[in-house]
């Protein structure tokens, strides 16, 4: 539970006995794989949470051993043990006035006493006689939340797959054919997540100027200022007010590895500073930028927290302006001034749903100073900037349309200057989000855009494309779900 994104359905490989003998060395027996230990049938479809009806009454294996012997028995049987949440699989117990202990075993690779590794049990004294079954009690304490929704939820639709813990809060994306049972997820999450105090859902897409979700309340309390570290950071923000998404923090780990002390980030929009604030941590150079005042004031707070608050300028601007005055200003300095070349410059514009409209305020950037000489453009060491830019894709073929994306945005192709086209992740079904890594070239920011009118982009050509394809699917489906009257 200590990952920022917690995977529910975990992928479990059985083990098997062979000659009495476990060919594994961990304990991986999954117990919703075996009928015996799942929740009882009649919480099924459950829409309001009730904690007593998940009791259970059940049989299962046990050795019972001398108190002197159990220290010598249980390495033996440790990876047969039963393992469920709350339950003590070894606990005192009297047998015919004998202290002894009581191991509970799994069942299912325990199902009679040969299943048993015998002959080292035998070593100890332990034989036949010792085995049997015994009635245990299971309750809802017994059973992890993935095991709880899946025996709740229903079976013929994709399940809760999982969650995204932001410091005390959990935060759902429901489908729509699990929004009935919103509440009760939200009550078995507030139960089972360690320190979790507030269940949230995604209430509608991201929509607004300054890119927050819109929030539905599950259970819990309202407090959505949170702290939580990502990639050994200290962050603080009302995640009701700004953009946070964990599912990120392996990219923006991949971002700050790539720099060096020395080297300079323009942050173009920069969040609360997942970018920024490791940057600065690093002793880069960094200005960071964002449009909404809330990220802005979380951004300055976290560069004050994490102390590196001397190697960043924040900045609360439209990005399109940042890029046209700050990032304009900042590197015309570095070009003109002596020591110019001895680090790399990046620009990174995670803002994937509308980040390459943005790449157009690079054409052209320095027309006029190069009409008047201030740079010398002809000479080929300037250090030109390395721009790190997000973007969705929605198709068949992603990779290529979010190359056509930032190439028609940029109105010129990526040549030699293309670093990579990275995938990050998958967002929805035939929609994934990219990172595409670029060098600017002099032609780039030396060149404006042309205001005639063109004809269709290849861009335009392959959403058009894949929007008639998928209306064409979506077609075939309803027609596959028209019943016949007859």
């Amino acid at each position: 539970m200590n990952k920022l994104v917690t995977n529910i359905f975990r992928v479990a490989t059985p083990l098997t006995l062979k000659n009495s003998q476990l060919l594994r060395q961990r304990h991986f027996w999954k117990n919703m794989d075996s009928e015996l230990l799942q929740p009882p049938c009649k919480v099924q479809g459950m829409l309001e949470l009730k904690r007593e009806k998940f009791a259970k009454a059940i049989q299962v294996p046990r050795l019972w051993v001398r108190e002197e012997k159990a220290q010598k028995v249980l390495p033996v049987v440790k990876k047969l043990l039963l393992k469920m949440e709350k339950l003590k699989p070894v606990k005192p117990c009297t047998l015919n006035e004998i202290n002894g202990r009581e191991i509970l075993l799994h069942p299912t690779p325990v199902k009679q006493w040969e299943d048993l590794p015998c002959s080292e049990l035998e070593q100890h004294e332990v034989g036949k006689d010792n085995f049997a079954f015994t009635q245990i009690q299971l309750t809802y304490d017994n059973w992890r939340a993935d095991e709880i929704l899946k025996a709740v939820l229903p079976k013929d639709e994709e399940g809760l797959t999982s969650y995204s813990r932001i410091g005390h809060i959990v935060h759902l994306n429901l489908r729509d054919h699990l929004l009935p049972y919103k509440n009760l997820i939200g009550l078995v999450l507030l139960d089972k997540v360690a320190n979790c105090k507030t269940v949230v859902n995604k209430a509608s897409t991201i929509d607004n100027t300054y890119r927050n979700f819109q929030l539905d309340l599950l259970c819990g309390e309202p407090i959505y200022q949170v702290e939580t570290k990502e990639n050994g950071v200290f962050f603080e923000f009302d995640f009701s007010k700004v953009y946070w998404n964990p599912r990120l923090s392996t990219e923006h780990e991949r971002i700050v590895q790539m720099l060096k002390p020395g080297d300079v980030l323009y942050d173009v929009f920069a969040g609360v500073g997942p970018f920024s604030v490791p940057a600065a941590k690093k002793k880069c150079t960094v200005l960071a930028n964002d449009l909404n005042p809330e990220s802005f004031k979380w951004l300055q707070h976290n560069l004050k927290r994490n102390k590196c608050q001397s190697m960043a300028q924040s900045f609360n601007k439209d990005g399109r302006d940042f890029i046209l005055h700050e990032i304009k200003e900042d590197l015309l300095k570095r070009w003109q001034s002596k020591d110019e070349g001895k680090y790399k410059i990046h620009i990174t514009m995670n803002l994937p749903a509308m980040a390459v409209e943005f790449l157009s305020a690079f054409r052209g950037l320095f027309e006029k100073e190069c009409l008047e000489n201030v740079i010398d453009f002809k000479q080929d060491n300037l250090n030109y900037p390395l721009v790190h830019v997000y973007s969705f894709a929605k198709g068949t073929n992603t990779k290529e349309l979010v190359l056509q994306l930032v190439e028609d945005n940029l109105k010129m192709p990526l040549k030699e200057n293309l670093e990579g086209i990275y995938f990050v992740r998958n967002v929805a079904p035939n929609k994934d989000m990219y990172r595409v890594s670029f060098y600017l070239t002099k032609d780039m920011v030396t060149q404006a855009i042309a205001t005639h009118p063109e004809e269709e982009t290849k861009t335009e050509q392959l959403k058009r494309k894949a929007e008639e394809t998928e209306n064409e699917e979506l077609s075939d489906v309803s027609k596959s779900k028209i019943k016949c009257p007859y």
